[in-house]
């Protein structure tokens, strides 16, 4: 037997001996979390052709943000190009903008908005980047980078140049993005960007891979790994490049998703790369613009069993409500979706097999982990995007389309951190499996569930409305910074309720090439009020509200 098919037997007994452990695999109409599909009208066009070029099955970033301040979250879709000229030829390579109603009914504004772009883009990450009110949107794609200024008036402005944000890397050439993520690196009030970079690809040297009868997509050990970039905003609209005085150009990877939270609690934000087949990358925050790679010192380089694996998404938060940020990242069949439980001493711990997660991904192809409590029990779970990165002549051989999953965080469960997977019983079954790509939370009609938008290669996106049972109570938070960055990202929160402390800390950037830029929402479970908010703001200043009522959104603005 190989190695895999050995591994694969072991998942199996494994998920036969947990099912005295409370893991629900056959349907249950009693599932603590449930799902009902929503449909909208866009549809993810990677022009797949027979060649298989890269890019096409990567795909699929989305963002929740609330654009024009009326206290409903909207959604915008990244969308593909003609694969050769990398332009978007036709309207259905248009990327959309989505204006909720506040009671989860869409209606298409791309034009009037003047978001339809032009080029293959792939990732977006949500941030106010000039603390005007209105938060902007950068735009990650393949060979070309797009910031977009939100003008408060329902339209938007493409300031790419302006920026600076538009000039070619002269040793690797045209980069290929999936995004980033916006935080603030020296805490001076301003919001600066990472821009995280994936494979090396030109169409006219890219190497073919025959699989069978047909061609499908390259291994990425085929690619010239390739450098993340940090940008400083210098306050006036522009910024600078720091990525080879910061330390990051050093580490070349192959970026697939970033998490950014302050693991260590020292007042400044780190950020986590999952890096495909290659060693992942934690760079923490030194100040002044500096940032060390210690993934391997951190035990996160790797999961414990040393085998790259092909690091798709990541979602950087607390799972166990211990205050220190954990790391979930997911990957292909045979590899585990790995979880880092954070010790809280510089390191992390693989918790992958002992929180169940190993035996239950190990069938499963991963893309976007998002981290939020969808059953409002003061316990974070995590939804998962399914479905492999080879095209669709690889089935039956692969398991290509799949459904969606939601791994349900069990709580304080004796031996430390546990998850079951709920998939046809959280009514994800409710459409036919597909390569599912991007994926992003927000409240879309009000009800204080978190909803969920994915997309999927080739296929309709799918809207995710949160109709799980129970009279759980919530409380979401809107920040508003006034010393730090307006959009308070980096604030660290916790949230006293009974006998039950919860933390969390504000960042936009979540999965795969998405982003969730909604108010920072609690499950309370039973709880119908909270008796301490404490938060931590970027600028240092600790603020704290007591007795706070519960089922509602709080804004809350710095001292």
């Amino acid at each position: 037997m190989t190695r895999k098919i050995i591994a694969r037997a072991l998942a199996l007994a494994a998920l036969s001996l947990a099912a005295g452990w409370r893991v629900v695999l056959s349907q249950s109409p009693a599932s603590p979390i449930r799902f009902t599909y929503q449909p909208i009208d866009f549809t993810l066009d990677s022009c797949e052709t027979p060649e298989r070029h890269a890019p096409e099955t990567m795909a699929g970033g989305v963002a929740v943000f609330d654009y024009n301040n009326d206290g409903a979250p909207d959604i915008f879709f990244t969308n593909g190009a003609d694969i050769r000229s990398l332009r978007k030829t036709s309207p259905r390579f248009f990327n959309r903008l989505f204006r909720n109603d506040g009671k989860g009914h869409f209606q298409d504004v791309t034009g009037a908005a003047g978001l339809a772009g032009t080029g293959y883009d792939v990732g977006v990450a949500i941030g106010d980047y000039d603390n005007d009110g209105y938060q902007d949107i950068f735009v990650g794609g393949v060979h070309r980078n797009t910031l977009y200024h939100n003008n408060g008036n329902g339209t938007f402005t493409d300031v790419t140049t302006k920026a600076g944000l538009n000039k070619p890397d002269r040793e690797y050439g045209p980069l290929w993005s999936v995004g980033g993520a916006w935080l603030d690196i020296d805490n001076d009030g301003l919001l600066d960007l990472i821009v995280v970079n994936y494979l090396s690809w030109n169409i006219d040297t890219e190497p073919v891979c025959p699989a069978g009868d047909h061609r499908d997509y390259c291994h990425p050990k085929m690619y010239k790994a390739t450098p993340n970039q940090v940008f400083l905003n210098n306050g006036d609209g522009t910024f600078r490049d720091i990525s080879a005085e910061s330390g990051v150009r050093a580490h070349p990877g192959k970026g697939m998703g970033i998490g950014v939270a302050d693991y260590d609690l020292d007042g400044r934000m780190d950020f986590f790369i999952a890096n495909d087949k290659t060693y992942n990358s934690l760079f923490h925050n030194g100040g002044e613009g500096k940032f060390e790679e210690v993934a391997f010192g951190a035990n996160v380089a790797l999961r414990e069993n040393a085998e790259l694996i092909s690091g798709m998404g990541v979602d950087f938060r607390d799972l166990d409500n211990d205050g220190y940020p954990d790391i979930a990242m997911v990957a292909l069949d045979d590899e585990t979706f790995p979880i880092f439980r954070n010790t809280g001493k510089g390191d992390f711990a693989d918790v992958t097999d002992i929180s169940r997660v190993a035996a239950l991904s190990m069938s499963m192809a991963g893309y976007s982990p998002t981290i939020f409590d969808f059953d409002n029990d003061g316990w974070k779970d995590i939804f998962i995007t399914r479905g492999h990165v080879q095209s669709l002549q690889a089935a039956p051989r692969v398991a290509v389309a799949q459904p969606n999953s939601v791994f349900r965080n069990l709580g304080a469960v004796k031996g430390g951190l546990r998850l079951e997977a709920l998939t046809a019983e959280a009514g994800l079954t409710a459409q036919p499996p597909q390569r599912h790509r991007g994926s992003a939370a927000g409240d879309f009609n009000g009800d204080g569930r978190l909803d969920v938008v994915v997309t999927a290669i080739g296929a309709r996106a799918e809207v995710w409305m949160n109709q799980s049972p129970g009279a759980n109570h919530w409380l979401e938070l809107k920040l508003e910074g006034t010393k730090s960055n307006r959009d308070a990202i980096g604030a660290r929160v916790k949230v006293v309720a009974g006998s039950k402390t919860q933390f969390n800390h504000v960042t936009t950037s979540c999965g795969y090439a998405s982003s969730s830029a909604g108010p920072m929402h609690f499950g309370l479970g039973a709880d119908a009020s909270v008796d301490l908010v404490e938060i931590r703001w970027p600028s240092g200043q600790v603020q704290q509200l007591k007795t706070v009522m519960t089922d509602r959104v709080v804004r809350v603005k710095e001292p």
